[in-house]
């Protein structure tokens, strides 16, 4: 860990391994889902010790308190020092990892739509029309029939 006092916002994101790489911090800086002390950033902008960092991975929303800087990306473990995540935070995505277990699969609750294959098949089994000639009745070439 370094002993400077700031650093950019979207190198400790990454150092802090929220992100794959700084590109995509600062990508996720730019679309407007990370802001320091509740205000907008920029990925230059700079991070002490202190400031509150909440930021969004995908569906998860976090909110972290930034503990230490770091000069380089480290080792899960290591970066896990650099930050402190908030006690509503935790829950809130706790209870949202709950909702999303708990929530029906989308699919599931299709009542219309397009018939697969298979139930295009059955309808037409069941109403007693073949839409195409089977395999049997195709035109051959060969000579033994």
């Amino acid at each position: 860990m370094t002993s400077t006092e700031t650093m950019r916002l979207d190198k400790w994101l990454w150092c802090a391994r929220f992100y794959k790489t700084r590109g995509l911090a600062t990508d996720e800086i730019g679309k407007g889902r990370v802001t320091v002390n509740g205000q907008a950033a920029k990925p230059a902008r700079d991070v002490r010790p202190g400031d509150t960092v909440a930021l969004r991975q995908g569906p998860v929303a976090r909110t972290v308190t930034v503990r230490a800087l770091s000069g380089m990306r480290g080792p899960a473990p290591v970066a896990q020092l650099l930050y402190e995540e908030t006690a509503e935070s935790i829950a809130a995505r706790e209870a949202a990892a709950e909702q999303r277990r708990l929530a029906p699969e989308p699919a599931a609750t299709l009542q219309e739509g397009r018939p697969t294959k298979r139930d295009r098949r059955d309808i037409e089994r069941a109403t007693g029309r073949v839409a195409a000639p089977g395999w049997d009745s195709r035109w051959s070439a060969s000579i033994d029939e």
